[in-house]
């Protein structure tokens, strides 16, 4: 959720707005396999897959 911004500048804040809106989205888990395969086969939206492993690797950097 740090990654929130409204105005949606980067991929890493338009991930950050989808998953806030989505109530069923793995908010407490820190498992990359669980998140990435919900995002898979279970968002309500869109999101690619490769852009989520930038993401996750700049995350886990931080």
């Amino acid at each position: 959720m740090k990654f929130r911004n409204p105005t949606e500048t980067d991929d890493a804040a338009r991930l950050a707005n989808l998953v806030f809106k989505d109530s069923t989205f793995p908010r407490q888990s820190s498992d990359f396999d669980e998140i990435s395969s919900y995002l898979e086969t279970h968002a309500p939206f869109r999101f690619p897959l490769q852009l989520f492993d930038n993401i996750w690797q700049d995350y886990k950097n931080i």
